[in-house]
């Protein structure tokens, strides 16, 4: 059950007549009373021969005269209207069980509350099987204002009460986060105007959108203006930025004028302090070792940076204590999945924008985000969004394949943590994001496939399985993947690497027990960590102490020399298969 109420407006007579129309559509079929205030001594205006409506209205703004009488500034916000809607495939409540759940809704919202008899006058009028209209005037008897503070927030919880005592759907509690959802007056013009979207979730597109491509607040305006969007500033004295609202080109007001919403009523992470906080984050300086190891490409830098939420999000939900960076790292999560759906190609931009746009619900909950957790994460985002190349095939097999295990990670915790919304998100977005990872590992698993190793290579490889990763081995060798998978592990050898090593590491950075398909989880994994040969441990060493040696030009008499290779002594290396 739905309560959904309506902005404050100031004709009851009208609200009236458009309840005990016939509606838009000719859908208002049978409109009358099923509950009132107390004091209600009115005729039922839909079951009565004599034009009653004008007079019900009077009598609902009668404390409203009143009090305007008594004060200088009169009151013109005064009409509250609720709309309370059931499930589609729940059953049918009777004009007396509409009747009640009004009584509830008011008594929840601060309206009527229970035995106070100075309380303001309603009316519950139901004009369809499935839902009832709550129209109610805010002045009390004795001419004060009730308190409707967060009335929202208990009508919903009232609405979550009312689905287990009448054995109703039950929908999931609100906790807040939510951006509101569009008007009918919103989703009407966006009719007129044969618009997809109406202007608000057109402009929350954009604006997340455009995230990742900058490192500013000031930056962040100047982009969105280089496009489509029409943007408000909001300065003090000194120039210093304070706000910010956007528009969409053509959305205009009755009188011919911009309409314009400030980021915060967009969405509740989209006002300015809070952008700041994710945009102007700076990173630790890198050492000199890790920028020499970094990957090469940003899609392997994502991939990279993904990998590390297996300790940052497991760790959290099994009581690590770090709430606040796990949140921060599931927000850049969104950013990450939305530039790589920018930056996809064609065949695959449709589920990763589709999987964005359900994850955004994911990136915000109560627990208030430590940014700078998450720069690592937030760059490889940005690193993507400015990258003029797309990735090659197994490049981006791995990212979409790391993007999954990131996403059910994330929902895992929202789970863990009671976060109802944001976990049904992150299961969505999941589904989107499997398919284009399906999609994009099609073609690097035909090309593995097509140079399986030989059979005697492929036994010893299945060995390797069992020996590493016991507890799945049988199904990873029955997988149709099998034949791919040991491809990789024949190049990932060649290339110096040991594959008992690769698939005991891939094994614990990924869950294999719920895996329908285990061989394509391992695949994309042991590939990019494989990408590079393995380096040669011994003459790493030599090159420091040659490198030390030379920079000091002192040679010592002590000093020995450089340990010798597997190949300059002649001892067998690892053979190769």
């Amino acid at each position: 059950m739905i309560a959904a109420i309506k902005p404050a407006g100031s004709n009851t007579h009208g609200l009236l007549a458009y309840l005990y129309g016939p509606g838009r559509h000719d859908e208002h079929l049978d409109p009358h009373l099923v509950a009132g205030f107390a004091m209600l001594g009115m005729p039922d205006p839909g079951r009565d021969e004599n034009d009653t409506l004008t007079e019900l209205g009077h009598y609902l703004d009668e404390p409203v005269r009143l009090r305007n009488s008594e004060f200088g500034k009169p009151v013109t916000d005064h009409v509250w209207h609720c709309a309370v809607r059931a499930a589609p495939k729940d059953r049918y409540l009777s004009d007396a069980e509409w009747g009640e759940v009004a009584q509830r809704i008011v008594q929840a919202a601060g309206i009527a509350p229970a035995g106070d008899d100075l309380a303001c006058r309603w009316i519950a009028v139901r004009h369809a099987d499935d839902h009832i209209h709550i129209l109610a005037t805010t002045v009390r008897e004795d001419g004060r204002r009730p308190k409707l503070h967060d009335s929202g927030i208990r009508v919903g919880d009232e609405c979550r009460e009312i689905e287990k005592d009448y054995g109703l759907r039950r929908l999931k509690k609100g906790d807040r986060t939510g951006t509101r959802r569009p008007t009918q007056a919103e989703m009407h013009k966006a009719d007129r105007l044969a618009w997809e979207q109406t202007s608000r979730e057109w402009l929350q597109d954009r604006i997340r959108a455009a995230v990742p491509h900058t490192t500013s607040a000031e930056e962040f305006l100047a982009y969105l203006e280089a496009g489509d969007v029409l943007v408000k500033p909001r300065r003090g004295p000194s120039g210093d930025l304070l706000g910010y609202a956007v528009g969409r080109p053509g959305d205009l007001n009755k009188d011919g004028e911009q309409i314009y919403h400030p980021g915060g009523k967009i969405a509740p992470d989209l006002s300015l302090p809070k952008l700041k906080a994710r945009l102007e984050t700076t990173a630790p300086e890198d050492h000199p070792t890790a920028r020499r190891n970094r990957p090469t490409t940003p899609w392997h830098q994502a991939t990279e940076a993904v990998d590390t939420l297996h300790t940052e999000i497991t760790d959290t939900s099994a009581g690590g204590g770090r709430d606040k960076q796990t949140q921060a790292h599931i927000a850049a999560l969104g950013e990450l999945i939305e530039a790589t759906a920018q930056k996809a190609p064609a065949n695959l931009r449709a589920q990763l924008q589709a999987a964005s746009q359900a994850f955004v619900r994911a990136q915000r909950s109560q627990v208030r985000a430590e940014d700078r957790a998450a720069h690592a994460l937030r760059a490889a985002a940005r690193d993507i969004a400015h990258t003029a190349t797309g990735p090659d095939g197994s490049a981006l097999a791995a990212v979409t394949a790391a993007l999954v295990w990131a996403a059910i990670l994330a929902g895992r915790w929202h789970e863990a943590k009671g976060h109802a919304h944001q976990a049904d998100a992150a299961r969505q977005a999941v589904q989107h994001l499997q398919s284009a990872a399906d999609e994009a590992l099609a073609p690097v698993i035909t090309e593995l496939e097509a140079r399986r190793p030989k059979e005697e290579t492929r036994r010893t490889l299945a060995s390797d399985v069992r020996t590493a990763i016991p507890e799945h081995a049988e199904r990873i060798l029955a997988d149709p993947g099998w034949p791919a998978l040991a491809t990789v592990l024949a190049d990932a050898e060649a290339g110096g690497h040991e594959p008992h090593q690769l698939l005991k590491e891939t094994a614990a950075r990924r869950e294999l027990g719920t895996a329908h398909r285990p061989a394509r989880v391992l695949i994309t994994r042991i590939q990019h960590i494989s990408r590079n040969p393995a380096p040669n441990r011994r003459a790493e060493a030599a090159r420091l102490r040659s490198t030390t040696a030379s920079a000091f030009n002192t040679p010592s008499p002590d000093t020995q020399p450089p340990t010798a290779t597997a190949a300059s002594t002649g001892r067998p290396g690892r053979p190769r298969r």
